[in-house]
């Protein structure tokens, strides 16, 4: 690898954490490096790694975001200069682009100042975005950053589609359907690209792709490009998820106001983190495999059928914004590594076409339908990161970035 080409860091900020992945410029890029932050502002703050050497993980005093950054980015160019590499580009998740963002983008201070008046759309995503952002900055302010947006795959969703039957003055003021998890279909569409299978078997390539885990959605794509999707304003909406509700009448968060006497930060708490699969099973768990270890009780039982059904739910509303379904695509936590909850899923889809061969959805197998099924159902793992990096690439090579020097 060249030192001109320099190495790219990708960056996922969330309100304790600070993901992260060091990626080369070589084409097919390869991962160098990765691991998290965990616990800020916490006495068991930890950075842990993989990739490097064993001293790259150990224990660390990470009081915020900003002491977070600066000892990744300490051991990043450590591991950078025995290759006598340079770091070239920082590129972000950011969860909400706003209602005009279909792109990444590089990151200045009025594009701050304009994600900072979108924080009331993500109020538990992009605030620790955006001090990822200036922490990175105030550490080294004369590296490159780029805005990768969860929402931007979804700008290609149908203007009906982006409709939320409020009048029409709110969606001038952004309440309108975003779409989110935007950088896993993008990874998924890739992949199936890159592999020849998109579109299916030389139908119209009607495909959902479902991407399950703690956050929860699924998105319907025709050749490549996204018409529908489950979540829509916010990240509550749609599929039931680790903590979060998914779908609600309206009418109960009313109830909750004038009866319960809940205010928005008791509502917020309620609907964020004490809901989904977590609030189901009575507190037990929000964590997939913890219930599936609890089947036995009906509390759990009853969490994992409520976040099957209303994914088959879902999944059959998709497949009419599509007009039928020839691809059926799992990823994410859940998705990737749940054959159980993928069978719950599909049983009862025959009507669409969909089927699964047992054996291949429990060998790991990525494609796990049978070879007669009209349907194809695959797992594919997806890659938001190296998503990330591939757009904070091509952002460096249009600005002439070139990196820092070792």
């Amino acid at each position: 690898m060249e030192e001109a080409a320099g190495a790219i860091l990708v960056v996922n900020s969330g309100s304790s954490s600070v993901k992260f992945a060091l990626f080369d410029s070589a084409d097919p890029m390869r991962r160098l490096w990765s691991g998290s932050a965990e616990g800020i502002g916490t006495a068991q703050a930890r950075l842990t790694a993989s990739g490097g050497s064993p001293a790259d993980a150990r224990e660390a005093g990470l009081p915020d975001h900003e002491a977070a950054l600066a000892f990744i980015l300490a051991h990043v160019e450590e591991h950078l200069r025995r290759d006598e590499v340079g770091l070239r580009v920082v590129g972000h998740r950011v969860v909400h682009g706003g209602p005009d963002c279909d792109c990444s983008l590089p990151i200045d201070l009025p594009l701050e100042e304009r994600l900072r008046t979108y924080v009331p759309l993500a109020p538990l995503h992009l605030p620790h975005n955006l001090a990822g952002i200036a922490a990175v900055r105030a550490q080294r302010p004369e590296l490159l950053q780029v805005a990768c947006f969860d929402t931007a795959f979804h700008q290609s969703l149908p203007p009906v589609a982006k409709l939320t039957g409020l009048p029409r003055e709110y969606s001038a003021r952004g309440v309108r359907r975003y779409g989110f998890h935007g950088l896993s279909y993008e990874s998924v569409v890739e992949a199936l690209r890159g592999s020849g299978d998109a579109p299916a078997r030389g139908r119209t390539g009607r495909t959902v792709i479902a991407h399950l885990g703690n956050g929860a959605s699924m998105c319907a794509v025709r050749d490549g490009w996204g018409v529908e999707t489950t979540m829509g304003f916010s990240t509550l909406g749609g599929l039931v998820m680790g903590t979060r509700c998914g779908d609600l009448d309206p009418g109960a968060v009313l109830y909750l106001m004038q009866h319960e006497r809940l205010g928005p930060g008791a509502i917020e708490e309620l609907l964020y983190r004490r809901s989904g699969l977590l609030g189901t099973s009575g507190g037990l768990s929000g964590d997939m495999r913890e219930l599936l270890a609890s089947r036995d009780r009906t509390e759990a039982h009853e969490a994992v059928e409520l976040f099957c059904y209303r994914a088959r739910l879902h999944l059959g509303a998709l497949t009419a914004a599509l007009g039928g379904l020839d691809r059926l695509v799992f990823t994410g936590g859940i998705g990737a590594h749940a054959p159980e909850i993928r069978a719950r899923i599909c049983g009862g889809l025959e009507y669409l076409g969909v089927r699964l061969d047992d054996a291949r959805n429990r060998s790991g197998a990525t494609e796990i339908s049978p070879d007669w099924a009209d349907v194809t159902v695959q797992v594919i793992p997806t890659d938001e990161e190296r998503m990330i990096a591939r757009h904070a690439r091509r952002i460096a090579e249009m600005y002439g970035h070139t990196g820092s020097a070792t």
